[in-house]
């Protein structure tokens, strides 16, 4: 009997879903694992996974352990440990942190790449002002 591998990419488990045509605008915040199918505008902040399914929009900053994205995401990403951009995945914004950063052939990345190493010295913040960009705003229509 043929023994099947693993696949490379084992789904996760998700615990809260914004399904595909639901808007949320606002903060997000938990220990769970997040996947948007939808529309968000906002903050996101996980202790777990945030995955961004192929057919979802987040206006968005996203801070979690591990970032998939696979739809479109405008807004900076702090990722504790991996940030993932699938090759339908877009992302315009920055990568702030992340231990490391997989982007796939057909991914599109508009921004920057901060990459730190794990003895990164927390002791000298930058200022804490905060400075929304252009492309977290809705459209004017």
């Amino acid at each position: 009997m043929k023994q099947f591998k693993s696949s490379r990419h084992t789904p996760q488990a998700t615990d809260t879903l914004i399904g595909k045509g639901t808007v949320i605008e606002g903060t997000l915040s938990g220990e769970s694992n997040i996947r948007i199918e939808g529309s968000f505008i906002g903050v996101i902040e996980s202790q777990g996974s945030v995955i961004v399914g192929e057919s979802a929009l987040a206006r968005c900053h996203i801070h979690a352990k591990e970032v998939i994205i696979a739809g479109q995401v405008y807004g900076d990403i702090h990722a504790d440990q991996k940030l993932t951009i699938t090759s339908t995945g877009q992302l315009t914004g920055d990568v702030l942190s992340a231990s490391a950063l997989i982007i796939a052939e057909g991914a599109i990345l508009h921004g920057a790449s901060l990459m730190h190493t794990r003895a990164r010295d927390t002791s000298s913040e930058e200022s804490s002002v905060v400075v929304e960009p252009s492309y977290l705003r809705p459209e004017a229509g």
